[in-house]
């Protein structure tokens, strides 16, 4: 990078996403926490300005490289837009039963596993007519044998559970937007947009209580301690017999305002014309 930008007379700006595999590198793969350290690395040592989708990333990365004695470039807070997601019915069932969405990656991070026990505990103790649908909609990823074994070889999941690997925008729009609520009980977040997509087409949002969800969903969504199973079960059945914490929720919604690109794009120009001076 260093001979790059000499021989190009040129400044280095750059947009940091989080930190995640240096912060938890038990949730990156086998690794990642030393590849990205080397990143991070050269942001601090060459970057003339850095822009982060959220303050939470800003935070962390501007406490990295403190620590490591460098001093900090400017950094500027873009939130990511928030796309539009597309037209399309709500997703129904033939059992006209109530379904939860959790949309992500497939990985420890995401924390499908609380999940995932707590429909086996409803599994065991609710009668079948009263346990809701968990859609999980996203790719495999690594590290993830419990979580798959409970995908895979669990019974008592098998006739609550969907998993989706493969969907297409129309098929997501149509599950987030008939969804009951989406689920987001991530451990560590650097933006979080699942929880701005579902909002912005008035789907609650029941979320880990983490700086990058606050950040993004406000005052709007219900926010969980990540180990709290006990609370995301009142939440989540609250939420399937739409109950009184998401008719909350969903007055709250009209009041939730969309990150657009038009705004991130501005402060990206700012910061480039800023360092090109």
């Amino acid at each position: 990078m260093r001979r790059i930008l000499a021989r190009e007379n040129a400044r280095f700006v750059c947009m940091v996403h989080d930190l995640i595999p240096i912060e938890y590198p038990e949730y990156a793969r086998p690794g990642g926490s030393a590849l990205h350290e080397a990143r991070m690395h050269t942001v601090a040592e060459l970057a003339a300005s850095v822009i982060v989708n959220s303050a939470a990333t800003g935070d962390s990365l501007r406490r990295w490289i403190e620590d490591r004695g460098h001093i900090v470039p400017p950094i500027r807070v873009a939130l990511l837009g928030t796309e539009p997601i597309a037209e399309a019915d709500d997703r129904t069932y033939d059992d006209a039963k109530p379904y939860f969405v959790c949309l992500g990656t497939i990985e420890p991070r995401k924390n499908h596993l609380l999940l995932l026990h707590l429909w086996r505990s409803m599994a065991q103790s609710l009668p079948p007519e009263s346990i809701p649908r968990l859609v999980v909609i996203g790719r495999r990823g690594w590290e993830n044998e419990q979580i798959v074994d409970l995908l895979e070889r669990c019974p008592s999941l098998k006739p609550f559970l969907e998993e989706v690997n493969g969907c297409g925008d129309e098929d997501l729009a149509a599950a987030i937007r008939g969804a009951r609520a989406l689920l987001m009980p991530s451990f560590a977040e650097g933006f979080g947009m699942p929880v701005a997509e579902a909002l912005s087409v008035g789907t609650p949002v029941i979320a880990s209580d983490i700086a990058a969800h606050r950040e993004i969903g406000g005052t709007i969504p219900d926010y969980l301690d990540t180990l709290d199973g006990s609370a995301w079960m009142q939440a989540i059945l609250d939420h399937a017999r739409d109950g009184p914490l998401r008719r909350a929720q969903l007055e709250r919604l009209n009041l939730w305002q969309a990150p657009d690109w038009d705004s991130h794009m501005a402060i990206a120009a700012e910061v480039i014309e800023a360092a090109a001076k």
